[in-house]
């Protein structure tokens, strides 16, 4: 006789078969064993905090639209939230396990006291965009230009953009007039001629492109390289606290090893990528391939010694002092399970 776990049954016929149970006798000795069942056949939940519109909310809702991660061994739940500082209020409280954040956000925390491990997610920092129609062509163009920068003073990609510009005698907070504000902001700035260059998002970047609305100065990926720093290194990911981390090493192994096969299935099927539109909030077919291609191009390769040892390098061109850094245990590095024969 096959007995199914209490949670399965339908309403009615629990509290029917528990009267049964009890009338014969069995209910105190087998109650427990159903519940060991029951309990046994659940796997661990894992608890992740991401913006609503931000990109890791399209993988994830994909890892568990096709069951990835129970086929990986656990359960992943997803808290949706409107804005950054709400997801890190839900990490600090402990309501969930782990949320994206950038490098420089881990760096700070660290120097704080609060050390989080770096699960790399995506190596798209952004882009700088100019008007369709705009006769900047170089970096040097931008001298005494109104920039806009999305994110702030402390935005990666204009740390870079400066880092660059002073090794063309260039200093752009002194020789051009910089602007700060809210990315969708200063994309509306751009449109209507406010700034003549802008630092965004990747993401903001491509509408802005597929619109027909800008065109690409450069690429971040191109400020690395100029730096002599590899171009695809992963300035976002997933953190988790390092005392989560030490109890829980196994659950965060198999999330990373779904988080593969995630990417991997989004890599090897456009169709896939039918299903997320509506999280991807289009308004055109080249805005939707703009989002998908720029997701695709972001997946990073798995961290070694050298892509560790540069993205501490990025931190030093970020300000960050040497013996204040993160350092390499901080850093995840994917083992591929082992296939068995």
């Amino acid at each position: 006789m096959k007995i199914l776990a209490r949670a399965s049954w339908p309403h009615p016929l629990r509290h029917a078969l528990c009267r049964l149970l009890l009338a014969l006798g069995l209910g105190v000795g087998l109650f427990p064993l159903l519940g060991s069942v029951a309990h046994a056949e659940e796997p661990p939940t894992l608890r992740l905090s991401v913006l609503q519109s931000g990109t890791a909310h399209w993988e994830l809702a994909h890892m568990q639209r096709r069951g990835l991660d129970r086929q990986a061994g656990f359960a992943l739940e997803v808290r949706l939230v409107p804005h950054l500082p709400a997801s890190r209020i839900a990490l600090a409280s402990g309501e969930v396990a782990g949320a994206v954040a950038d490098l420089l956000w881990v760096q700070a925390r660290f120097e704080q006291g609060e050390p989080y491990l770096f699960l790399p997610f995506s190596s798209q920092i952004g882009d700088i965009l100019v008007a369709p129609d705009s006769d900047i062509a170089s970096l040097e163009d931008l001298r005494g230009k109104r920039i806009g920068v999305a994110g702030g003073p402390d935005s990666k990609g204009w740390i870079l953009l400066r880092r660059v510009a002073a090794e063309h005698d260039l200093d752009l907070e002194r020789d051009a007039e910089v602007q700060y504000a809210a990315p969708p902001l200063l994309s509306e700035a751009l449109r209507r001629g406010r700034v003549d260059a802008l630092v965004t998002y990747w993401h903001f970047a491509a509408r802005l492109e597929a619109a027909g609305e800008a065109r690409r100065l450069l690429q971040m990926a191109d400020l690395l390289d100029a730096l002599s720093l590899e171009r695809d290194l992963p300035v976002l990911g997933y953190v988790f606290h390092e005392t989560w981390v030490r109890e829980n090493r196994t659950l965060l192994d198999r999330f990373a090893s779904a988080l593969v096969e995630t990417k991997r299935s989004l890599a090897e099927n456009d169709a896939h990528w039918d299903d997320l539109r509506p999280l991807m909030r289009v308004a055109s077919e080249a805005e939707f391939e703009a989002f998908r291609q720029g997701f695709l191009d972001g997946v990073p390769a798995p961290l070694d010694d050298r892509r560790i040892a540069d993205l501490q390098r990025l931190l030093q061109l970020a300000g960050t002092d040497a013996q204040r850094r993160l350092p390499s245990r901080l850093f995840y590095r994917y083992a591929a399970p082992t296939e068995t024969p």
